[in-house]
C-alpha cells in the first residue's frame, strides 16, 4: 500500500519510489493517471487497473500474482490508498488469502488539511465523501451534529458549493470550517472562516470552487453544563445503552452533572 503525492512530486518518499521501482506489478486506480507519475519518476513497472468498479476481480488477479511469487504495490490516484479510495476490499481479500500487507506511509489529504487547520481538539472524525444528493447529504450531516471533535470531509469541485450550503443549513453557523483546496499544488488555498460565512466566501471568486477539497468543520459546541469530553462520552454510551444507564455511567466517568447529561441524552435520542 504505497502513498503517492497529492500533487507535488517532491512529496514522494524515497521508500515509496524504491518500492514502486522494485515490485513486479503496480495495481493503480487509473492506469493512465499513474503512468504519468511513473514516467516522471523514471519507473517502468507494469501497471494493472484496480478501481471501484473492478476491485473484487482485480483483487483476485493480485492474489494470483502473489501466489506466483510476485510482489505487488497498490496505489490510488493521489495520497494514501483505501482512504475514501479503492483498496480496502483488495486488502481484505489479500489478508484472507494469507499474504502480508505492508503500508508505505506518505501523503494523505485529510491529515494534511488537519495539520494546517489549527483545531486543538484531541481527535477527529473522518467522514470522507458525503452522498451526492442534498436530502441524503443533509441526513448524514444531521447524524453527525453531536460529534464533539472536528469533522473531516472530502468533496469535489462539482458539489462543493452545495455541500458547504448543506453543512451551514444543518450545523450551527458559529462553528468554524477550514476549506483546503488543491493541497500541495500550484493553487493551494487553505482558509478558516465561520461556517455561516463559508458559502459567501466561495462564490466571491469562481476560482475558489476549483480543485479537490478537504473540509474540516469544528466539533459540536459544548452544551451548557457539559464540556466536550462529557458530550463525547455520553454520545458513545447513548448509542449502545438505555438512557438512564448511559447517563449514570457518563456522570461516573466525567463528573458532569446528571441533570445536564439526562437532558442532553434525551436530545440525542430525539425524545
Amino acid at each position: 500500500m504505497v502513498a503517492t503525492p497529492l500533487g507535488n512530486l517532491q512529496d514522494i518518499s524515497a521508500r515509496a519510489q524504491a518500492v514502486l521501482a522494485g515490485v513486479e506489478v503496480i495495481a493503480a486506480e487509473d492506469t493512465r493517471h499513474s503512468q504519468r507519475l511513473l514516467d516522471a519518476l523514471g519507473i517502468a513497472t507494469r501497471l494493472v487497473a484496480l478501481h471501484e468498479h473492478n476491485e473484487q476481480a482485480a483483487a483476485g488477479q493480485v492474489i494470483r500474482m502473489l501466489q506466483a511469487g510476485q510482489h505487488v504495490a497498490l496505489i490510488s490516484d493521489a495520497g494514501t490508498p483505501a482512504i475514501s479510495d479503492p483498496g480496502a476490499r483488495a486488502v481484505a481479500r489479500v489478508r484472507e488469502a494469507g499474504f502480508p500487507v505492508v503500508p508505505i506511509p506518505g501523503p494523505c489529504a485529510a491529515i494534511a488539511a488537519l495539520s494546517a487547520a489549527g483545531f486543538v481538539d484531541n481527535g477527529f472524525h473522518f467522514v470522507g465523501f458525503l452522498p451526492p444528493k442534498s436530502a441524503a447529504r443533509r441526513a448524514d450531516i444531521d447524524a453527525l451534529r453531536a460529534v464533539a471533535v472536528p469533522l473531516v470531509f472530502y468533496e469535489s469541485p462539482h458539489r462543493i458549493a452545495e455541500c458547504v450550503a448543506d453543512l451551514a443549513a444543518v450545523l450551527e453557523a458559529e462553528r468554524e470550517i477550514v476549506i483546503a483546496r488543491e493541497l500541495t499544488k500550484l493553487f493551494e488555498q487553505i482558509v478558516r472562516v465561520p461556517l455561516g460565512d463559508a458559502a459567501a466566501w466561495l462564490v466571491e471568486d469562481a476560482n475558489r470552487m476549483r480543485g479537490e477539497f478537504v473540509l474540516v468543520v469544528s466539533g459540536a459546541p459544548a452544551r451548557e453544563g457539559l464540556d466536550p469530553q462529557a458530550e463525547r462520552v455520553l454520545a458513545l454510551l447513548i448509542a449502545e445503552l438505555p438512557v438512564k444507564t448511559a447517563v449514570r455511567l457518563a456522570a461516573d466517568i466525567t463528573g458532569a452533572p446528571k441533570n445536564a447529561l439526562y437532558a442532553r441524552a434525551l436530545e440525542l435520542r430525539g425524545d
